[in-house]
């Protein structure tokens, strides 16, 4: 039988356990040599599979993509925290750091 994986912390927020793949990009966690990680400015909580994207808001591509666990990802950002209440389906944004998360379904 396969080892279980330990139960969230109590004060866990998202329905996601720490060590789940969320997915993200190079430029947030991994940023190139000499610049500083982009802020996250979008955040989705899928609908299908109920996994979690944080973004920064800006156009990528495949080759932009990183997955990472969500626990890194909370670590990184602690704000993410106040959208981890988010429904599946729903999408949040913000115009920076520090500034309000504003909410909206996300189109089917």
């Amino acid at each position: 039988m396969p080892p279980r994986d330990p139960p969230p912390p109590a004060n866990w927020p998202f329905d996601q356990p720490p060590n789940a793949a969320a997915i993200t990009l190079r430029r947030i966690v991994l940023p190139a040599r000499g610049q500083q990680p982009r802020p996250i400015l979008r955040i989705t909580h899928d609908l299908d599979d109920h996994g979690w994207q944080f973004l920064d808001g800006d156009a990528m591509t495949m080759d932009d993509a990183a997955i990472v666990g969500m626990q890194e990802i909370l670590n990184q950002d602690p704000s993410v925290a106040e959208v981890a209440d988010m429904p599946p389906g729903w999408t949040a944004t913000r115009t920076a750091p520090g500034a309000p998360w504003k909410r909206t379904q996300t189109q089917s």
